[in-house]
């Protein structure tokens, strides 16, 4: 079966985008001052929006794009490679309701840790997976968590998800902003014929 790619489901659909607002998310009802952000880059950020906004603690999932050199990029440039970012997600959680070692370890059961440039159907360096980690605790708790898996051997094959310093975020254009739920047949399709979740299956078990 030749898979239908997430470009190619946005071709059939776009219409005409009113870019304004997108800030004024769920984001606002948490309180700033105890509001914590976390950055990964894992294939479609739609389906890492998904997977992150069912994490009990987390009060916002904002899809975007960081790693690269090209400013305020449009999901055109990024799709199409040669910018150097990833398609991302900047995760906002509460401290006191979750944290960061959790966080990490809903990001490795969504991704396929050992497969370079690439995220399912999706291939190129824009949908390469990353833990983009803010300061060293961060790091500290990243590495830690890679370490686990390694020394689980679990995988038959090494991690190649990178762990890097993380960089300007850039917020993807509205009409990417909660995808799954705003067009959830489309979202549905795209999903499974990506292979995202048989693939998730093979690599970490039925969850």
């Amino acid at each position: 079966m030749q898979f239908m790619t997430r470009r190619r489901v946005t071709a059939l659909w776009v219409l005409p985008i009113v870019l304004a607002g997108f800030f004024l998310s769920q984001s606002q009802a948490a309180d700033p001052s105890s509001a914590a952000t976390a950055y990964f880059a894992g294939g479609c950020f739609w389906c890492m929006e998904e997977a992150f906004e069912k994490v009990p603690g987390v009060t916002a999932v904002v899809s975007g794009y960081m790693g690269g050199r090209v400013e305020n990029p449009s999901y055109e440039q990024v799709s199409a490679g040669g910018t150097g970012h990833a398609e991302s997600v900047e995760v906002v959680y509460d401290p006191a309701k979750v944290n960061y070692a959790t966080l990490l370890d809903a990001f490795w059961h969504n991704v396929d840790p050992v497969t370079p440039n690439a995220q399912f159907c999706d291939h190129g360096s824009q949908y390469r997976a990353v833990i983009f980690f803010q300061g060293e605790e961060q790091k500290r708790l990243a590495e830690e968590s890679k370490r686990a898996i390694e020394q689980s051997q679990r995988l038959t094959h090494p991690i190649v998800t990178e762990l890097t310093k993380a960089s300007q975020f850039y917020p993807a254009e509205e009409y990417h902003q909660d995808f799954y739920k705003k067009n959830p047949i489309r979202y549905k399709f795209y999903k499974f014929n990506c292979g995202r979740v048989q693939r998730l299956e093979e690599v970490w078990g039925a969850r």
